[in-house]
């Protein structure tokens, strides 16, 4: 695949028109953008896309057998219907589950989804539920017979699973908070336009888990942007190449994506979404009456790399320009086609479109997309400084109405002694019938609350045991960690389980240092794959073996930079062995009000290092 990136440089350097569309693929205009590839073997699982015929074999067969589990290739078609395949490794012997991940545009949740879901988790679940960095809510421990049920439940109240994994566009997030404002309106609103766009179009879904029939009632983001048009805009055909010749899915094919591929949306300044980390960043722009002129667009995020795999990395996106309200829909179509059409399908460790955009550099890149788009991309248009704000607590929306975001520690909505959160949620909803956002910070909000119930929602939530967020430390408000074992494949250690003992080891070092004040971004993962973001944070923890981590330093507080690989191998017991030295440099050499993964990066690894070798354990305090 480098060659053909080197063929697509080429090409862009000496000759935009130079690019021949496969004959399948061709249209009538002169101008067509989609690389020749030269003819090879195509690898396994791109193999399997076409013969899945657009993802229904052999997942169809497979979930009528009897067996407690499927096949790998039915799982493989499995994850475009938004489930994993799961085992719990601590259990020995064949124990196959399966999570299923919702697809909620915005993060937005009705009252009677969460009615459902509180109710499908106890009968066909494990009885928890989890929230997810990707603003949904997702389920563990369905076993196979049950999986029909509860995606068909889902589908019949107007949500979907449809997507929510596999290579394709995923849940499409946004800034969390419901502001009545013209800004975070429109954030909200093309989130649901986008997540539409990009949407599968086979009929597996409907004829796997409806048999057939069409769902008891619409998606419910479906029926709120139906003014748009959606069908009409992505079916729309402009004659450079991106839309394909497959009447079925136009925009994807029958071998959809390289790669899965994320799409955030937020507002000027508000960076709680994590927006650098996708593979698009929408940035709402509006003029100073509050009417939408365009949107900035950044390319090429992405978390996901390989222990001792240079060739795999994590990359903050990069501003790829603004473009006016009517073209949005064309824009994205031609960054995602330029993804499709040319994207690494041979090695699937390269295969997300950060890898494109880093071999090509966003100059080229930019080129390679105006050539489907027909325009070139207006300049970046200056925005207030980016902020991080996780929304936690009382806010006011701005129309009356209050909404409450409730920290929910690592994701996991359960009841466990007496801390019963999950039961709290119930009450309030049936009680006050609440809409819920989830946060991308793996938390809830619930919005449209009357300010008359304020005290009632308090007094539900402290009967419950659960902590007012003046209660909660910042430390635990800022954390995340993915679920990692038991349950997930990839985990090659503890990060949910392990990760409230290592936030309470970090209060008791910045305690015995004077440092009680200081708020530190830490995440935490079980493997490389990056779920929780880990590669942004001020420190971040990366599991690299059965008791070691990876320990990373100097992303930024405002999540706008990728941070640096400080130490392989940390043992599981020398966090403060390790943290300790680096913490007592930050007090002796940080610059007036600089916050810690800053003074970070500003150092570097290499004065880290040096530094921590003389230092004397207990020798500093601030």
């Amino acid at each position: 695949m480098k060659f053909n990136m080197l063929l697509i440089t080429a090409a862009l350097l000496c000759d935009s028109n130079a690019f021949t569309a496969p004959r399948s693929q061709r249209h009538s205009s002169s101008l067509n953008m989609v690389l020749e590839m030269p003819k090879k073997k195509l690898s396994k699982l791109e193999t399997l896309k076409i013969s899945s015929d657009h993802l229904i074999h052999p997942l169809s067969e497979q979930l009528s057998t009897e067996e407690i589990g499927i096949s790998k290739d039915a799982y493989q078609i499995l994850k475009y219907h938004g489930s994993y395949q799961q085992s719990n490794r601590e259990i020995k012997g064949k124990n196959f589950q399966f999570m299923l991940r919702l697809k909620q545009p915005a993060g937005e949740l009705t009252p009677d989804l969460y009615r459902l879901l509180d109710d499908l988790s106890r009968k066909h679940g494990q009885g928890d539920l989890r929230a997810t960095t990707r603003q949904c809510f997702q389920l563990h421990g369905i076993m196979k017979g049950d999986l029909k049920t509860v995606v068909s439940s889902i589908m019949n109240i107007g949500s979907s699973t449809v997507g929510a994994c596999g290579d394709v566009s995923r849940n499409v997030m946004t800034t969390p908070a419901p502001f009545d404002t013209p800004e975070y309106k429109y954030a909200r609103e093309y989130s649901k336009v986008f997540a539409q766009l990009f949407r599968p179009m086979t009929p597996a879904f409907s004829k796997i888990w409806l048999d057939g029939e069409e769902a008891a009632t619409v998606e419910t983001w479906s029926n709120e942007i139906s003014h748009h048009n959606v069908d009409d805009k992505m079916l729309f055909d402009s004659g450079r190449g991106i839309i394909l010749n497959d009447s079925t899915e136009p925009i994807y094919g029958d071998r959809y994506l390289p790669r899965k591929f994320k799409i955030g949306v937020t507002v000027p300044g508000d960076n709680s979404l994590d927006v650098y980390t996708n593979d698009i960043g929408v940035v709402v722009v509006c003029n100073d009456d509050g009417e939408l002129e365009g949107f900035n667009l950044m390319v090429g995020g992405g978390m996901g790399r390989t222990h001792n795999k240079e060739t795999t990395f994590a990359q903050a996106a990069e501003h790829l320009g603004f473009v006016a309200k009517e073209d949005i829909y064309e824009a994205l179509k031609s960054i995602l086609a330029s993804q499709r059409d040319h994207g690494n399908r041979d090695v699937r460790a390269n295969a997300r479109m950060k890898y494109l955009v880093y071999t090509l550099g966003i100059d080229n890149f930019r080129q390679l997309v105006e050539s489907y788009f027909g325009k070139q991309f207006q300049p970046w248009q200056p925005i207030k400084d980016w902020k991080y704000n996780d929304w936690m607590g009382w806010w006011d929306q701005g129309d009356g109405k209050l909404f409450y975001g409730l920290h929910v520690e690592n994701g996991r909505v359960k009841d466990e002694g007496d801390f019963r959160l999950k039961t709290a949620l119930r009450v309030l909803v049936d009680k006050y019938n609440l809409h819920m956002i989830m946060s991308p910070t793996q938390s809830i909000i619930l919005r449209d609350i009357d300010p008359k119930d304020k005290e009632g929602i308090d007094a539900i939530l402290s009967e419950h045991g659960i902590k007012p967020i003046e209660q909660v430390d910042p430390l635990n408000r800022l954390a995340m960690a993915c679920p990692a074992l038991p349950l997930c494949g990839l985990a090659q250690t503890e990060a949910e389980r392990i990760m409230p003992d290592y936030l309470s080891q970090m209060r008791q070092l910045l305690g015995k240092m004077n440092l009680n004040d200081e708020e530190i971004l830490i995440r935490m993962t079980g493997c490389p794959n990056g779920c929780a973001r880990p590669y942004m944070a001020e420190l971040a923890f990366v599991g690299d073996g059965a008791k070691s981590y990876q320990v990373w330093l100097g992303g930024s507080p405002v999540l706008t930079r990728t941070a640096f690989p400080y130490m392989a191998k940390m043992p599981t017991d020398d966090l403060e062995k390790t943290i300790e030295p680096i913490l007592a440099m930050f007090i002796q050499q940080r610059q007036e009000f600089e916050a810690f993964g800053d003074f970070c990066h500003r150092v570097g690894a290499v004065a880290i290092e040096k530094y921590s070798e003389s230092h004397v354990p207990g020798s500093v305090k601030a």
